[in-house]
């Protein structure tokens, strides 16, 4: 290569480099896991399984990964949350990492069908909680805040209206989401486990 060849090359390199270093400074998170947020948790007010009332509040300063399923689901909800389990055991170590599961189906799941179905999970219930309430607030909560459902979907009549999802939100400290992963493909799940480690460390209210 002649030697202003070599110069245009060196000029490139420089300038992909100084737009990283931009990027990384301008995007929050873009050196975490590589992207941006995607949305932001929006204020929700829900019931756990214990029959407790569960807010935003609640997981301030926390890394969590929120999904959607019902009790008495036979398709891929059993399949989903043995995956899910898998993330659990992985992080249930780390005392910021919780994990939310609503339901789409809070008329058959009840606080106390929701309390029977944790009790056969066999998980901490303060760390992976089961979370019911109104219908709409579910659906809105999935569909503008985790963006796990697209909100198109949202039909005229809430009676009508069924969400069925195999994604989760991975959220951060701030409250921001921050990748959307496919819950049955194991791939994802991975990912999801090592991007949840990156969050963990980063300090509460800390912008990056």
């Amino acid at each position: 290569m002649s030697k202003k060849g070599w110069l245009y090359t060196g000029f490139f390199i420089v300038l992909a480099v100084g737009f990283y270093f931009v990027l990384a400074r301008v995007i929050p998170g873009f050196t975490k896991i590589g992207v941006a947020p995607v949305s932001f948790v929006r204020p929700f007010a829900f019931t756990t399984q214990d029959g407790k009332p569960f807010t935003e509040k609640d997981v301030a300063g926390k890394v969590y990964v929120a999904e959607y399923f019902f009790t008495t689901c036979k398709g891929i909800c059993p399949k989903m949350n043995n995956n899910l389990k898998l993330v659990y055991e992985k992080l249930k170590s780390e005392k910021d990492f919780l994990i939310l599961s609503h339901t789409c189906d809070p008329e058959t799941d009840s606080v106390p069908q929701m309390k029977k179905y944790a009790d056969s999970m066999r998980v901490n219930t303060q760390q992976w909680v089961f979370l019911t309430g109104r219908k709409d607030s579910l659906y809105t909560a999935a569909r503008i805040s985790y963006t796990i459902d697209d909100p198109v979907n949202n039909l005229k009549s809430i009676e009508d209206d069924f969400l069925h999802t195999q994604f989760w939100a991975l959220v951060d400290r701030n409250g921001d989401v921050r990748k959307i992963y496919d819950g049955l493909k194991e791939s994802e799940v991975k990912e999801l486990i090592k991007d949840a480690e990156k969050l963990l460390k980063d300090i509460p209210g800390q912008k990056n």
